[in-house]
């Protein structure tokens, strides 16, 4: 919206303006805001206003103002009334930083003034006489019901296939996660279901849960009490950004040394250096794939010089040799460490040799992590993310990691802990999934080889997150158009006769698909039936961050059009089954449906979480503002929830939910390439094709389609490159290039970095305009867990630059302080 617009003034907050605590949702890390709404009207003076501040006087970078991205006009009550998010300077999170991602949330809200996000979907849709048409609730919900209980009860509901977010912020939330896991979950045992981001319903992190440490379990401020930061595949300073700036470096400028694990340099290497100094910056960068073998080769030095945690061990982990057997649902042994190291055992020249590093280097990473400090043990954070967990080997290359925290007493420790990074925030909360069992079912190809009749996709976009993304979308366009097609054919016709045309498709052949987004969505475009959902501040919605920090982000204007929380969608999808199945004379399925009369997204979260979590109330988290309470919470005093500043610090772990609360090491025996096919495809083609994030737009990218100050930045998806592979295939800056391998194709915009190693390039993921996933083979680990990180290819020019990409900085994003 103020991008080009020439925008020189804002409207001044006046001294009672409306102020709401707000949680930015666009990341894990969850910067703490305010948003500031009051009438169209009225104005605030420069001494006297909201802020508290004389805004004649020049405000300093950290100080409080509001840029143009801050500012919009919405919908509150019906009414229109000015919007200011600003960052909040007492929220601990972020300490007044704003992200390029949480300063634009205002103007990202939609607005018929402004003309921000008109993409928002307002109304449901129905596919009708080949177009998708505006309906009423009534009419759109009558249709999904009436569809999947026929074709639950005609066949099973192993025949409706579920894809939902399991996360918190944006369209997540305890809330929605409540409603749609309450539906699928509980009135239904739904098995063949799957998460956004994976093509099955999973843990990311199973073995780390499975040696009893759940995967958020430190504070932030760690950071700042640490010896050493000891990352792995992340890229912090590009995805969490105030995490970096608020927590790291203030860390790193108290003297903590900094580790990267990533084959390739990125800015948050560049930073580091910058802030610590090279000298206490060790990037490894390894061969894709190998970084298993570092972390045995390290976990065996650091054992072998005796920098353990003897009384940690012997007090708080395993003795007795294996305590849970390799086996299908566990791709590793788990136990004792002496057992993990009759697996784990790799000498430094071994691993030098697997992963293109100096055995010196390992040795240093090793004694940087665990040699003792002042006679002291070390304190390490040890922080991951999706450079292993969409790796090689998940299970085994996360657990050899866990093994190396295990081994120091880096967990539950002030200045220590062994944390994923994460993406969205967290916000789950929904029955047993039991049923689904583990392995899960691998959803997509169940769906590929023609399984599933009826598809429900929540806030979710299998086009641009999935893997085998080619052949994916090919079936499932095929599949939803002989349902189209049948649709068109019975146009005109009863309720009943367009039941049946949809139930005859779908019995031969044809998938019924009903989406649940904010926009209309690339899958959304094959679904029959659209429904409108509405996302943070359209809503009260709960979540925690990185951390485990609860927080309620309270609404401050009205759902867009006749958009609704997901959860209320979900109850009104309850509901109208109950009905329908009643009408179809099985009312003890039905009754399965009730337990649905909810008004508000309040009433959900009262329903489900605050079940298991009595303490926490709306009004108690208002209460507790953007600083909110560290999960679990333990109790309410003095008017305060309690919460736990950091978890393990007992010593006891319960995370697998074993009766002796010790911790277990992980045999994780290094095995080479573990899925199927990366080896052959390695060895075939030209390029290793890494897929990477760009903090302007990761995770909003689906906002900002049409915005000119992200579009004017990266017109298409970029793709890095190294300069001399560039010349040798005669492509420029800027030239659009195309991917291939024999998954499929993708396509992008070349993009030259000076650091880039030759043969390895770096795509942006989950781009609505190229889809990395084109080109990634469907191989998964023995638990459906899909290897994004590892695909080759070959890359060929296909046109010149275009005046748009002429117009792109291709200067180096490293800086020199």
């Amino acid at each position: 919206m103020t991008y080009k617009r020439q925008i020189d003034r804002l409207p001044i907050p006046p001294k009672d303006a409306k102020v709401h605590n707000v949680t930015c949702h666009y990341c894990i890390v969850g910067c703490g805001y305010k948003a500031y709404t009051w009438d169209r009207n009225k104005q605030g003076t420069m001494q006297d206003n909201a802020l508290g501040i004389d805004l004649s006087e020049q405000q300093g970078a950290d100080g409080v103002w509001i840029a143009p991205s801050m500012y919009n006009i919405v919908k509150q009550d019906g009414k229109d009334v000015h919007l200011a998010v600003i960052p909040d300077h007492d929220c601990v999170v972020n300490s007044g930083l704003g992200s390029i991602r949480g300063a634009r949330m205002a103007e990202n809200r939609p607005s018929t003034v402004t003309g921000t996000q008109q993409q928002r979907l307002s109304d449901p849709l129905v596919w009708r006489n080949g177009v998708h048409q505006p309906t009423s609730w009534d009419d759109a919900l009558d249709l999904v019901a009436q569809v999947t209980a026929r074709v639950v009860t005609e066949g099973s509901e192993d025949d409706l296939v579920v894809s939902m977010f399991d996360h918190g912020g944006s369209a997540g939330g305890y809330e929605n996660t409540w409603g749609t896991g309450k539906l699928y979950f509980e009135s239904m045992k739904v098995k063949n279901c799957r998460i956004h981001n994976r093509p099955a319903y999973n843990s990311e992190v199973h073995s780390t849960r499975d040696m009893g440490i759940g995967e958020l379990s430190y504070q932030y401020k760690d950071y700042e009490l640490t010896d050493t930061i000891f990352m792995v595949g992340a890229n912090s300073l590009e995805t969490q950004t105030n995490l970096f700036l608020n927590h790291m470096v203030p860390g790193m400028r108290n003297g903590a040394r900094f580790i990267m694990v990533d084959p390739r340099r990125s800015v948050t290497v560049n930073a580091a250096e910058e802030v610590a100094g090279k000298e206490n910056v060790l990037h490894l960068a390894i061969k894709p794939g190998s970084d298993m073998a570092l972390f045995n080769a390290i976990f065996t030095e650091i054992v072998s010089k005796g920098w353990v945690d003897t009384d940690f061990i012997a007090n708080s982990t395993f003795q007795e040799g294996v305590a849970v057997a390799e086996d299908e649902a566990h791709p590793a042994a788990l136990g004792s460490l002496e057992e993990a190291m009759k697996a784990t055992n790799m000498s430094l020249a071994e691993a030098a040799e697997i992963c293109g590093v100096s055995a010196e280097d390992i040795a240093k990473a090793a004694a940087w992590i665990a040699e003792p400090k002042d006679g002291e043990r070390r304190k390490c954070v040890t922080a991951y993310e999706k450079g292993i967990i969409w790796g090689n080997d998940n299970y085994r290359t996360i657990g050899a990691l866990v093994n190396i925290a295990l081994a120091t007493g880096n967990v539950g420790r002030e200045g220590g802990g062994i944390c994923r990074l994460g993406g969205h925030q967290e916000g789950y909360y929904r029955p047993s999934d039991g049923h689904v069992g583990r392995p899960a079912e691998y959803v997509d190809q169940l769906l590929i080889n023609g399984g599933g009749k009826v598809h429900h996709i929540w806030a979710t976009d299998h086009y641009k997150t999935t893997l085998n993304a080619s052949q994916f979308k090919r079936v499932h366009k095929k599949r939803s158009d002989m349902v189209k097609d049948a649709m068109d054919a019975a146009a005109g016709g009863s309720r009943a006769d367009l039941v049946d045309a949809i139930v005859g498709a779908v019995n031969a052949g044809g998938l019924f698909v009903v989406d649940v987004d904010i926009i209309h969505s690339q899958i959304g475009a094959n679904a029959h039936v659209v429904l409108a959902a509405c996302e943070a501040s359209e809503m009260n919605l709960t979540s925690m961050n990185g951390e485990r920090r609860l927080r309620l982000s309270e609404k401050y204007m009205d759902p867009f059009g006749n958009s609704r929380p997901d959860c209320l969608i979900a109850a009104a999808v309850a509901q109208n089954m109950e009905r329908v199945l009643t009408d179809m004379g099985n009312a003890d399925y039905a009754a399965q449906f009730k337990g649905y009369d909810w008004e508000t997204e309040e009433d959900a979260f009262m329903d489900g979480y605050h079940q298991g979590n009595p303490d926490v109330t709306y009004d108690r988290l208002r209460a507790m503002g953007n600083n909110g309470v560290l999960e679990p919470v333990v109790g309410f005093e003095d008017g305060k929830l309690i919460g736990t500043e950091r978890e393990y610090s007992d010593g006891k772990f319960t995370r697998h939910g074993r009766e002796d609360q010790k911790a277990l090491f992980c045999a994780a025996g290094w095995r080479g390439w573990q899925a199927a096919g990366k080896a052959e495809e390695e060895a075939k083609y030209e390029f290793w094709i890494n897929n990477v994030r760009a903090n302007i737009f990761w995770q909003s990218q689906f906002l900002d389609q049409d915005n000119d100050f992200i579009q004017d930045r990266f017109p298409y998806p970029f793709i890095e490159m190294n300069a001399d592979d560039m010349a040798s295939l005669g492509i420029s800056a800027g030239d659009l290039i195309e991917i291939s391998n024999g998954n499929g194709a993708t396509q992008g915009m070349a993009y030259p970095v000076e650091t880039a190693k030759p043969g390895q390039v770096a795509m942006v993921f989950g781009s609505p305009a190229g889809s990395q996933g084109n080109i990634v083979s469907p191989g998964v680990n023995e638990l459906v867990l899909p290897d994004y990180k590892h695909t080759w290819g070959n890359i060929r020019k296909l046109a010149n630059a275009t005046p748009r990409s002429k117009a792109v900085s291709f200067k180096s994003k490293e800086y020199t302080a």
